[in-house]
């Protein structure tokens, strides 16, 4: 098996776009659909903005797995392969985990005054189970699973490969993901009770396999994706509408069912909420995909430049915005303005804005200014290294589309 040069995908930048903000939003509403702003006339907008982009992060996962098996699949296991793709995982994705963890854990020990009241060897101990677990602050779980799926990598690719002359089990890769995740599901609800199952891989097992598989047969939905919709085949646009439409029908159900609950309108079954997300989340991945696509073919030079860019700073800006909102929180209190006023409104939009333009411009500062950057924010991409001759050469799909998603 010869080894095979991918083409790049620009779209894939525009995708963690899409990802990112999605992300922040489910941040920036967290409290005000919580508990803040409950009798806010406007409280279905904060619940809608808390539950429907609540698919940043699983179209993250997906799309990690995508770009993994995209650009190794066609490539023979080695050793020299496994040595190199751990590599740049230990540098730019373990390494600004364990940095950025231990930022995060120092904030909020100072804030809360953990050092004087807890002795350094317990603070210590909490530091190591943080790091073990993805709990050093909220954010960082994603990371963390991520790390883990890394782990499994070579032995997938290795086991997919095997398959790559049965189709037949092939096809069965994302049901065994799903039936592996929601196996979890139910082993966590009625036995475990993890409490931080998000922190596991497993967790997102359907969301690995649909990249995977997306990336295996990649070359037959690449025409599905970039072709318009009037030159479509009749039961490809019969697909497309049907997972358009189901999409935004599973995300408003989604959206009720959160909104009715926080209300204490009902009080339905945990597995409900664990179904709606995760079917929410799939097809979310799906259409952000189309979407991104769209975008790189019909968007504007203004736009795609602006999303490309926010897209290769997406991994920085995932581990840096949560300082914004805290800075931004504990400056000015959600706790000072009513949760029904205009001015509560005013500052759920703010922060949201505010989290992603100053994480941007951080980020982006960093990367061109500071020499350690990368060592806590990830790798720096091609567009703004300073040689441009290692950027010609290395600005190909890998690091493109980013290693660190």
């Amino acid at each position: 098996m010869s080894k095979v040069v991918k083409e790049r995908l620009p779209q894939l930048d525009i995708f963690r776009a899409l990802a990112i903000i999605s992300v922040i939003q489910v941040h920036a509403s967290s409290f005000a659909a919580a508990e803040q702003a409950l009798n806010s006339p406007v409280y279905y907008f904060y619940n809608w903005m808390n539950i429907f982009f609540k698919i940043g992060t699983p179209s993250f996962i997906f799309l990690s797995s995508f770009v993994l098996f995209y650009n190794y699949y066609d490539q023979p296991i080695s050793r020299k392969l496994v040595s190199k793709f751990y590599k740049k995982r230990l540098t730019y994705i373990i390494l600004p985990y364990v940095l950025v963890s231990c930022c995060y854990f120092v904030l909020v020990a100072i804030y809360r005054h953990d050092f004087i009241n807890n002795s350094k060897l317990y603070e210590l101990k909490l530091l190591g189970t943080a790091l073990l677990t993805g709990t050093a602050y909220t954010h960082l779980y994603f990371v963390f699973i991520s790390i883990q799926f890394y782990l499994l990598f070579p032995l997938f690719l290795w086991l997919f490969q095997s398959f790559r002359n049965h189709r037949v089990w092939l096809a069965l890769i994302l049901p065994c993901g799903l039936a592996l995740q929601w196996g979890f599901v139910f082993l966590n609800k009625y036995e475990l009770q993890l409490p931080n199952k998000a922190s596991y891989a497993i967790s997102y097992m359907g969301y690995y396999m649909l990249g995977a598989i997306l990336a295996i047969y990649f070359g037959k939905v690449k025409a599905w994706l970039s072709t318009e919709w009037k030159a479509l085949p009749k039961l490809q646009k019969g697909w497309t509408a049907a997972l358009w439409i189901g999409w935004l029908v599973i995300a408003l159900i989604h959206v009720q069912l959160w909104y009715s609950f926080r209300q204490g309108l009902s009080s339905p079954n945990s597995l409900w909420f664990e179904l709606l997300w995760n079917v929410h989340s799939l097809f979310s991945a799906l259409v952000l995909m189309k979407a991104a696509f769209y975008i790189q073919r019909k968007g504007s030079g203004f736009w795609i430049r602006s999303l490309t860019r926010l897209g290769e700073l997406s991994f920085g800006i995932y581990l840096f915005h949560p300082f914004i909102l805290l800075v931004y929180r504990l400056f000015w209190s959600e706790q000072r303005l009513p949760g029904a006023s205009l001015g509560y409104l005013l500052y759920i939009v703010v922060g949201s804005l505010g989290a992603l333009f100053l994480s941007w411009g951080f980020v982006q500062f960093s990367f061109r200014r500071l020499p350690f950057a990368a060592w806590f924010l990830g790798n720096v991409p091609a567009s703004l290294r300073k040689n441009k001759t290692s950027r010609r050469r290395e600005s190909g799909q890998s690091s493109s589309v980013g290693a660190n998603m």
